[in-house]
């Protein structure tokens, strides 16, 4: 484990070098064709792509996994089968470098699903049903991007690249959103949002990587890289702007109820992901990768404090048993707290230079005030959870007296090196490229009221004592029991209307069989059990959605 952490670190400096040596001085990108094989006159090529985002992304990862290696080295020491666990980890670092090197759509694909196949065996290393259960609704909804992807060999194959580059034709704008669809399932997105807290079932060295560089920014990563090659539709950012002002949201209000340590962690980066959608569909290509590179940084140091915390509490992760954790690990309560100001976006730290820049260019832009308002709603809600969370870590009354084992440098060594990189990464990043706005001139209202929403978020996370469990937060309205029942309605209706061969009874019988899954789904307790039915809530709640977005455009 120390050897590959060595190599990873040893690939971090040469991507370094090459950024500064040849991107730099001459702001030129390269595309490297190395030929694999000719057969006849067909020959197979494998495309890399060598420019500032490729680079400094690819250096990020090798970075962040470096440091993740090192903690797993300590974490993972006990682990009958150890070296199984390094090898698909680092399978699953090769396909991210994969996939952002890609310069052609065959390397892609390569990269994409050597991540959903390393995912899925990472997700199920720890050998339960919850981890069975996880790794395939992880596959599924992935599965379902991988789908939406391949398809669009489809309009390769009717007119290649001619499409994207002489013909703006309806093909352009298809592909475009096919595309995006195939991002949203990768990068967690409302409705496909269910996969990302059921990850948690991976150990916690997989949930650090996979939150913070690799898999779930695959799709914020692959929108930057069309939007560099042709102009993103306005329907295709209207989409990116609903999905992710939803996705912020919603990631907001479930890490509100939620006790366990790592899922309020993996909330929000649901919450941070959607920020990132959003700026991307303002047309903030830069800032959403600004945004991307800051909070890989502090939310790999999140979740290495968050394993740190289960190694000495014995693998408790309800935040309700470990009431002042920290209070004896002076050096965790640094790293969690100075981790948590930035998800915060407290000024001068890194995601300060990226979050509210962002926000400031909300309301500079003519963009959807139904959009505005909950962008505004999910950044009090950070600051909302992130305190109620270092109440629970630092200030409550201590419920067990944990002994803390003796750890040695190497344990705390990946942790100093992320705290640098979360306290500059920010101000570094936003400082290499001369195009990107450190700040941005708005209205001084506008601007109270971003600074207001924040403040109020975290007061509110102070004062907060009591809380009523709500059913519809905990179920993320109901995305969990929707996707976790999918394969056995569509199971089950396929062999109905197997059975029945489409014949004369069809229509009455869809009718039915439909009406009993919805009720069968309504009778489980993750539906309200008053007289509040799935199917009439999903569309009242669904139509006036949408004629509020309407309206409000």
């Amino acid at each position: 484990m120390q050897r590959v952490s060595v190599l990873l670190l040893l690939s971090f400096s040469a991507y370094g070098v090459v950024y500064l040596v040849y991107y730099l001085p001459n702001k030129l990108g390269y595309l490297l064709d190395i030929s694999l094989f000719n057969i006849s006159s067909s020959e197979m090529n494998l495309s890399l792509i060598l420019d500032s985002v490729s680079l400094s992304f690819s250096a990020l990862v090798t970075f962040i996994s470096a440091c993740v290696f090192l903690f797993a080295r300590t974490y993972m020491s006990l682990d009958l089968y150890y070296y199984r666990f390094v090898w698909i980890l680092l399978s699953f670092v090769v396909s991210m470098n994969v996939l952002i090197l890609s310069g052609s759509f065959l390397t892609l694909m390569v990269g994409w699903d050597g991540l959903g196949v390393s995912s899925f065996a990472l997700i199920i290393y720890y050998q339960s049903k919850e981890s069975v259960v996880s790794g395939f609704l992880t596959l599924l909804i992935n599965r379902l991007g991988d789908v939406v992807i391949m398809s669009l060999v489809f309009f390769m194959a009717m007119g290649g690249v001619m499409f994207l580059v002489n013909y703006p034709s309806i093909y352009q704008y298809v592909m475009l959103f096919i595309l995006s669809v195939g991002a949203l399932t990768k990068s967690a997105q409302y409705p496909f949002s269910v996969w990302l807290p059921a990850a948690m079932a991976a150990p916690t060295p997989v949930s650090a990587l996979v939150h913070s560089s690799t898999l779930v920014t695959a799709g914020v990563y692959i929108i930057i890289r069309a939007a560099n090659s042709m102009q993103l539709t306005t329907e295709v950012m209207t989409l990116l702007l609903f999905c992710g002002s939803v996705t912020s949201l919603i990631g907001g209000m479930c890490a509100v109820v939620e006790n366990d340590l790592k899922k309020i962690i993996a909330l929000s980066t649901l919450s941070q992901l959607g920020v990132m959608m959003f700026s991307l569909g303002l047309g903030s290509y830069n800032l959403a990768l600004l945004h991307l590179f800051a909070h890989a940084m502090f939310k790999a140091l999140l979740f290495l404090v968050a394993g740190a915390i289960l190694m000495l509490s014995y693998g408790v992760q309800d935040i309700r048993l470990l009431g002042a954790v920290t209070r004896n690990t002076p050096l965790l309560l640094v790293y969690m707290n100075i981790s948590s100001f930035c998800l915060m976006g407290l000024p001068f730290l890194s995601a300060f230079y990226s979050k509210h820049v962002i926000l400031s260019l909300m309301w500079a832009s003519s963009t959807n005030m139904l959009a505005v308002v909950m962008l505004l709603l999910s950044s009090g809600l950070t600051g909302l959870y992130m305190m109620r969370l270092l109440k629970a870590m630092n200030w409550a009354s201590p419920i067990n007296t944990l002994v803390s084992p003796t750890l040695t440098w190497l344990f705390y060594l990946p942790m100093n090196l992320l705290l640098v990189g979360s306290l500059t990464s920010g101000l570094l990043f936003s400082c290499l490229d001369i195009g990107l706005p450190l700040s941005l001139y708005i209205p001084s209202v506008n601007e109270l009221i971003v600074t207001s929403v924040i403040t109020l978020g975290v007061l509110v996370g102070v004062l907060l004592i009591n809380r009523r469990k709500i059913l519809v937060l905990t179920n993320m309205l109901y995305l969990v029991p929707l996707w976790y029942n999918s394969p056995s309605m569509y199971n089950k209706l396929s062999v109905s209307m197997t059975t029945l061969d489409k014949g004369w009874l069809e229509p009455y019988y869809m009718n039915y069989v439909t009406q009993q899954g919805f009720k069968k789904m309504h009778d489980i307790n993750s539906w309200p059990t008053l007289n509040l039915s799935y199917l009439p809530y999903m569309t009242f709640a669904g139509g006036a959605f949408l004629l509020m977005w309407v309206c409000l455009s």
